[in-house]
């Protein structure tokens, strides 16, 4: 069945109304800056800060905390799903990638983020997902099906899985994405879904550096 993976870039200052999202497939948060209170129902959820991610595909409301607060928010959704998630001003949808999956069940979630020094560099690879990426800081030179694509800042990016991709960071300053995949389930527990096209990389040292933040079962 095809689906849509949907980032959509969120911001809300200080004390601000709440948004309210409705149930998806799957959604991840990514808290880029500030700080974010998760309400379902009439209690409180949670409060998370910066660098701090969470899986709630149910209907929820999201509120801001003490300072103005940017998140990035991927939901999983059906492809005919027409509903855009948009607050106003507050919204803003990044990218939209058609993903085709199986049953459900058979997949996880997992959001995570990839950190390059200045100059770093990741290999030829795939993965056994497909994804959206977005740059935090720092920059990124994405080379795949022939192309080179640059990347700053709350650019974002799909890569398909198959397609082999090398990428070049920033030769000066620290770079770093948040990106959410959809991967088989045999995956979970944070096994790596990267594979490495030239069997002389293998064993070369790499220099991103990966933190996981959700990798969890798609309830359908």
């Amino acid at each position: 069945m095809n689906y849509e993976l949907r980032l959509y870039l969120d911001q809300l200052t200080a004390k601000s109304a709440p948004l309210k999202l409705k149930k998806t497939h799957a959604r991840a948060l990514y808290i880029v800056e500030g700080s974010l209170a998760i309400k379902n129902g009439a209690s409180t959820r949670l409060t998370l800060s910066q660098n701090s991610a969470l899986s709630i595909p149910e209907l929820f409301t999201l509120s801001g905390g003490s300072v103005d607060t940017t998140i990035l928010r991927w939901e999983l959704v059906d492809e005919a799903d027409s509903t855009n998630e948009i607050q106003s001003t507050k919204s803003t949808l990044l990218l939209a990638a058609k993903i085709a999956l199986g049953d459900l069940s058979q997949y996880i979630i997992r959001c995570d983020r990839v950190d390059f020094p200045p100059q770093g560099e990741a290999l030829t690879h795939k993965h056994q997902g497909g994804g959206i990426r977005c740059l935090l800081f720092g920059s990124i030179e994405i080379h795949t099906t022939g192309k080179i694509h640059a990347y700053q800042p709350q650019g974002a990016w799909f890569e398909a899985g198959p397609d082999p991709v090398y990428a070049t960071a920033d030769k000066v300053l620290a770079s770093a994405f948040a990106r959410v995949m959809i991967l088989p389930k045999a995956l979970i527990g944070g096994k790596s879904s990267i594979e490495y096209v030239n069997a002389e990389d293998l064993n070369k040292p790499k220099t991103q550096r990966y933190q996981i933040f959700i990798d969890e079962l798609i309830q359908k």
